[in-house]
């Protein structure tokens, strides 16, 4: 399979410089590609992952892919797309942010395959060897003021006196070239991949190589997505949404994808997973003959999820799932990942003694606010405890049938959910 065509057809191409020409050299040899990101955090969020994932397609079909960490360039603050001037960060930040990024990377490249196994490089180990004059002499003459002031972002932060731009950050340009340079040098790296914000420092590069050696080589952009609704894909009311556990669980991560509107769900199962065209055709063919079963939705999430949080957390996170939205769920075999998943999910209380009445199992969860409440709950008949329903306000539930043997699950109509532990 052609790659160009491949990463056309998934919707990971939206400019090149030179279309026709990669395709054909994608077609007769194996090429190298990296991409570029900044360790400004500890964590790659969802918004990272298009580059990532095109260079993943990149290297299921032959080619060889690099992830540059920016820990030189992290230092400094990309300008690209951003109004105001960023906060610069220290190189002990910078050396942690990457150390994090890197269990992340291997979800979705492979760095022990042979010829195209995937390179994790640090451009702190170039950059950091380069004095000021070097730069000045070597990098800086190639590159006009005129051209970069022309630049969107810059001259807008230019014409706001509140704003302006940073000497710093107006450099950026230069060490992202630099960089192209120092790969196409050292490991034969032809292709720059990025979103599209990133179009003028890939041309910059493009064309300082072009000036200096000679070589040939090319650079290519992927979108910048917008949902249906307009909204910057990847950011929620709570921020972004992160691959950390621990910035975004996996269950909220899970349920992010599973909320997808139908309207964007097929351009992201091409975009977010290995999954072949065809059978994505086939599952949006299923999913249209009833929406309401949201079919797509729940593959993108499982898939999604799978690469990120590995195959046992993605099913532990779908029964979570099942537990809140499906009344009718066994809850035998419920595993102990679980239930400590949902603790954090859900409201949960501590309920110390032996009491296991229902109506103390009521109050005592939160569930309800008091054994008054609580007895008018069940009156009403829309109560039910580890999926049964309670009719008698005077039942008990027996110790035997808790959640491994502590946990207990209480629905009080559709909505309402608590969850408790025995201790």
């Amino acid at each position: 399979m052609n790659a160009f065509e491949v990463l056309s057809g998934r919707g990971y191409f939206e400019w090149c410089t030179n279309e026709e020409r990669l395709s054909q050299v994608m077609n007769e040899e194996m090429i190298t590609a990296y991409v570029g990101f900044d360790p400004t955090a500890d964590s790659l969020h969802v918004g990272h992952l298009i580059p990532l994932m095109a260079l993943g397609w990149l290297q299921r079909l032959g080619h060889r892919p690099i992830a540059l960490a920016g820990g030189g360039t992290g230092l400094i603050g990309d300008p690209s797309g951003k109004s105001k001037e960023r906060n610069l960060i220290t190189l002990e930040a910078v050396q942690h942010n990457i150390e994090g990024v890197k269990k992340q990377l291997v979800k979705f490249l492979n760095f022990d395959c042979g010829k195209n196994s995937a390179l994790l490089l640090n451009n702190y180990d170039w950059l950091s060897k380069m004095t000021f004059l070097e730069v000045l002499h070597d990098v800086g003459k190639y590159f006009s003021i005129n051209s970069l002031i022309a630049r969107e972002y810059i001259r807008s932060r230019l014409e706001d006196p509140e704003k302006g731009i940073s000497y710093t950050e107006f450099s950026y340009v230069l060490l992202q070239a630099m960089d192209f340079k120092y790969l196409n040098e050292h490991y034969n790296c032809r292709l720059q991949m990025g979103g599209n914000d990133q179009q003028g420092n890939l041309l910059a590069g493009s064309d300082y190589i072009r000036r200096t050696t000679g070589a040939e080589v090319f650079g290519l952009t992927q979108p910048l997505l917008l949902t249906s609704s307009g909204t910057k894909f990847g950011k929620t009311e709570a921020g972004a949404v992160w691959l950390d556990p621990e910035k975004t669980s996996p269950y909220k991560f899970y349920q992010f994808w599973y909320n997808t509107d139908d309207r964007d769900v097929e351009k992201l199962l091409k975009l977010y997973t290995f999954l072949p065209l065809e059978e994505i055709s086939s599952i949006i063919n299923e999913h249209n003959t009833a929406p309401e079963k949201r079919t797509a939705q729940k593959r993108l999430a499982q898939e999604v999820t799978t690469t990120v949080h590995g195959a046992d957390t993605a099913r532990s996170v779908i029964t979570a799932s099942e537990i809140l939205f499906n009344p009718k769920i066994d809850f035998a075999g419920v595993s102990e990942e679980t239930c400590e998943m949902l603790k954090g999910e859900i409201p949960f209380a501590k309920i110390t003694g032996e009491n296991f009445g229902v109506v103390n199992i009521l109050s005592s969860s939160g569930a309800c606010e008091s054994n008054g409440e609580a007895k008018r709950a069940i009156r009403q008949g829309g109560v039910s405890i580890n999926g049964v329903k309670i009719t008698d306000e005077k039942a008990e539930i027996q110790r035997d049938t808790l959640i491994n043997g502590k946990y207990i699950f209480v629905r009080i109509g559709r909505k309402k959910f608590n969850m408790a532990e025995f201790v």
